[in-house]
């Protein structure tokens, strides 16, 4: 089942613009959101890598700088000291940064399972920096991982256990797996965690602005492109299917309308002119032929009738309304074939006419019996023509009486 669905052009236009607008707010709205996502993320990775290298090179700038003052003041190890300095480095930020390594000294160091995985894969691989967004009870948290690798100076305390110096020695004893590493292995890596909550909350609130701002852009675009196509377009258009309205109501082909442009609506008004122009010409031309034929027919002895395909009778003469009874404005739209005492016959040529292109009874005289309003049989001589008029076929119909009858 269709439903046919009616409204102006100016709805149409007005719901299409609306979807659009809603459409391209969302595009809007969604490449926003991807693109603070993004910077975001990157001012993450830049601030994490720039505080980690910090730490590695405060850490080989102890580690080659300070030799003899560790033994005095546990303060100034490298581990220690550079975890000190991170975390005045990030103080009040929400940024955690943690030296980390799975031979840890201190218990602090310890790797939780991300971190663990993270250096196992630094240990098995090509050693290169590491971030990933990972999702932890319902929170999102940006990590960060920079391997550390192990250079002559961090062999001097995690070489081996004979070479170290005596406060680790006392510290860690013999065996210790903090012991034997070698120039060029991983033995940790700077480890920071940034909360992202606070960050998307900061995306979610400029982004609520900024759908604001570009819904009132758009809007008041909307706005204005519709005026302007409403009083450009629409109503131009509007305007010219008014007046064709009224001249099929009214068959008044002098109507005109004012031509102001020259663009496509002005060449539509200018089009819309010319034919009613050409219109109102043909049908001066039309109304001149038939009064010129109405003239002929009422000064001609016969009575002669014109009707169309369906026997309808468009026009007649004095002698034919004479014949039949009836005065002018009763005899025009009554069918010849109801006059007829074997109208069937002439029905038949008539269709026979028109699918064949000839018949028996057009073009030549016959004889019928017509009726007239009274019921008196009079019997007749008929001769029919072919005519063109609007795109219709028209039957022309002479009369010649041959006797009357009485009526039966």
């Amino acid at each position: 089942m269709k439903f046919k669905i009616s409204r102006s052009v100016s709805t149409t236009f007005n719901i299409i613009s609306s979807l659009l607008l809603v459409l391209l707010l969302l595009a809007l709205a969604y490449n926003n959101y991807r693109k603070a996502q993004t910077l975001i993320l990157k001012g993450a990775i830049d601030n994490a890598r720039s505080i980690a290298q910090q730490i590695i090179v405060t850490r080989d700038y102890l580690s080659k700088s300070v030799t003899t003052e560790p033994e005095k003041n546990y303060n100034l190890v490298p581990q220690v000291a550079s975890t000190k300095i991170a975390q005045r480095l990030t103080q009040g930020s929400n940024f955690s940064v943690r030296q980390i390594s799975l031979r840890y000294r201190n218990p602090e160091n310890r790797p939780d399972s991300f971190e663990a995985t993270q250096l196992t894969s630094f240990k098995n691989n090509r050693p290169t920096e590491f971030w990933h967004v990972v999702t932890k009870d319902g929170k999102k948290d940006f990590r960060y991982l920079l391997p550390m690798l192990a250079d002559q100076s961090c062999l001097t305390c995690h070489g081996s256990y004979e070479s170290a110096p005596a406060f680790v020695k006392a510290r860690f004893p013999k065996g210790h797996f903090s012991y034997g590493y070698k120039v060029g292995e991983v033995i940790g890596a700077i480890s920071i965690s940034i909360p992202m909550e606070g960050l998307y909350k900061e995306i979610g609130a400029n982004l609520r602005h900024d759908i604001l701002y570009d819904s009132f852009v758009l809007i008041l675009f909307l706005v204005i492109t519709g005026w302007v196509i409403r009083k450009a377009i629409l109503t131009p258009v509007k305007t010219v299917a008014s007046h064709i309205s009224e001249v099929a109501k009214t068959g008044n082909f002098s109507e005109r309308m004012e031509r102001t442009t020259s663009d496509e609506i002005g060449e539509l008004i200018g089009s819309f002119n010319e034919l009613m122009a050409e219109l109102d010409r043909k049908t001066m031309q039309r109304i001149e032929s038939e009064d010129r034929y109405r003239n002929f027919i009422e000064i001609a002895q016969s009575p002669i009738i014109t009707f169309m395909a369906d026997g309808k009778i468009v026009i007649s003469n004095q002698k034919a309304e004479k014949l039949f009874g009836l005065n002018k404005q009763e005899l025009l739209g009554q069918s010849i074939y109801d006059f007829m005492e074997k109208g069937q016959e002439l029905q038949q040529a008539v269709e026979d006419y028109f699918s064949s292109g000839r018949s028996d009874l057009i073009g030549t005289t016959t004889l019928h019996k017509m009726r007239d309003v009274c019921g008196r049989i009079i019997e007749v001589e008929m001769i029919i023509s072919v005519s063109q008029s609007d795109q219709n076929q028209m039957f022309s119909a002479i009369l010649r009486t041959i006797k009357n009858e009485k009526k039966v």
